[in-house]
């Protein structure tokens, strides 16, 4: 116990200690993983780290800072215009594919359109038809995006780029089209473009599911072509892709063959193949990683105090956590929104709803303003453990402060009500999400519908199903149904 209290104003300077410690500060209490361990704040802060982007590069111009303000003016004026036709030309386009159908030529329409095909309008076109994409338009949507994709590679003074093919890729794997999507890397290769993190997060995650991943890491890997330069190596950038579809089993796999090859991790790997140790229950190992992160000259960072926090969270240690964010503030990093929700999250699911209320308060205190994550954080907590007035009190609150619950807060306040059998204010929570412009999801009508079936309330349950399949969710578990069928 007198471990914990090593996280004092004397290591502040003393990096190494601190990691040590909170090796001994994990080791009890620290149980495995299980179905949902509340890994997902930590997870989804590491996957924030990864921004792609597919724009044309002409998005990344900046008008010339050093030019006077007219000229500054007359240029971003120049630019709007442009992005004005570009949308403009792109909307014709997107009505002239909609008409496509027998009888009608596509092509000679597109033609007669006498438009300048450019990057940003390619992006356009496909993200308008990526953004149409839904369980009844799929394989029409899947044909006028590469007829589109043809064509425009076929006009003069335009070659298609890295960014128009992971497009059409996405457009292709939202459609369920994976041959067609596997076909267009190989094109992608023989045109001369590297295939690069973009190419490899599409794939590993349209294929993840489909039990391919294994596959798709090894041609990756094996490939001379694959190499994405912002990162130290193309091994992290397989490594983030595969904590996005969740292969821990597979990051494992990757690591090892990066440590083969020679490659040295830096803090991202560590951080990573931490989340995939943690995920698996391997804690020696994950206590490992981190004293060895340490002697590599590595200190942590945002996320690894992240993880860190929520390992102390789930193994109900507060005062550890507390000496922990203390440790932070002295060494310059102040605990964000982020750091307190992930602790809170570990410290609920640990059954400690005193110490989550402790430190809903303390991020107040800190400058920190919870946000609607935080707040339904601790209303899940709260349901959880049968306090619906709690719960209820934490709602309003949210809302008398400026925060807006999503899907998941209504959720899980529609959960506590029929925990409660208090069914008409479940059934009204479902009403009043609608009025306030959220839409429910398949996961609330599920709650919902479950929970009145098992009460026997069966007419009940049945309207909320009509109510669902008119608000079009229907179509979503026709498409959930056959993903498992697939799989």
């Amino acid at each position: 116990m007198n471990s914990i209290f090593l996280f004092g104003p004397r290591l502040v300077h003393k990096l190494s200690c601190f990691l040590v410690v909170s090796r001994k500060l994990c080791d009890r209490g620290f149980d495995g993983d299980k179905v949902d361990n509340g890994f997902v704040c930590i997870e989804e802060s590491l996957k924030a780290m990864w921004k792609y982007s597919d724009s044309d590069p002409i998005l990344d111009e900046k008008p010339n800072t050093s030019e006077d303000g007219s000229s500054i003016r007359g240029h971003i004026s120049v630019r709007q215009s442009f992005f004005d036709n570009v949308k403009s030309d792109a909307s014709r386009v997107l009505d002239i594919l909609e008409q496509d159908g027998p009888g009608f030529d596509t092509k000679l329409a597109l033609h007669e359109l006498c438009i300048r095909v450019s990057g940003l309008l390619v992006r356009e076109v496909l993200l308008g038809i990526l953004r149409n994409v839904n369980y009844a338009n799929k394989m029409r949507c899947a044909k006028l995006g590469y007829k589109f994709f043809v064509w425009s590679g076929q006009q003069e003074n335009y070659r298609h780029t890295a960014n128009s093919y992971h497009l059409i890729m996405k457009i292709f794997a939202d459609c369920e089209e994976f041959k067609a999507m596997w076909r267009l890397v190989d094109e992608m290769i023989e045109n001369g473009f590297p295939t690069t993190a973009r190419t490899f997060n599409i794939l590993i995650c349209t294929c993840g599911g489909a039990g391919l991943a294994r596959k798709v890491v090894e041609r990756f890997i094996k490939s001379k072509t694959f190499n994405f330069r912002p990162f130290k190596h193309s091994y992290n950038a397989i490594l983030h892709s595969l904590l996005s579809v969740n292969q821990y089993k597979l990051i494992e796999w990757v690591y090892q063959q990066m440590i083969v090859e020679g490659h040295s991790p830096d803090i991202l790997t560590y951080n990573v193949v931490m989340c995939a140790k943690y995920r698996l229950g391997k804690l020696d190992q994950f206590h490992r990683l981190l004293d060895e992160m340490g002697r590599s000259g590595f200190s942590p960072d945002f996320h690894t105090y992240n993880i860190l926090l929520h390992v102390l969270g789930k193994g109900d240690k507060p005062l550890a956590a507390l000496n922990l964010l203390n440790h932070m503030k002295e060494v310059g990093f102040d605990p964000s929104v982020l750091h307190f929700t992930t602790l809170i999250d570990g410290l609920s699911r640990a059954g400690n709803l005193d110490a989550c209320r402790y430190f809903f308060n303390e991020m107040t205190k800190n400058g920190c303003m919870p946000d609607v994550v935080s707040y339904t954080v601790m209303i899940t907590g709260y349901i959880v453990a049968g306090e619906l007035e709690k719960a209820q009190e934490m709602f309003d609150e949210m809302i008398i402060k400026g925060q807006l619950p999503n899907v998941f807060t209504y959720n899980s306040m529609i959960r506590g009500f029929c925990m409660a059998g208090k069914f008409e204010e479940a059934r009204s929570m479902l009403k009043e999400m609608e009025s306030r412009g959220c839409n429910p999801n398949f996961l609330v009508y599920s709650t919902l519908v479950s929970n009145l079936r098992n009460a026997g309330k069966l007419s009940e349950a049945h309207e909320v199903i009509r109510h669902m399949v008119d608000k079009g969710q229907y179509v979503h578990l026709l498409s959930k149904i056959k993903k498992y069928r697939r799989c």
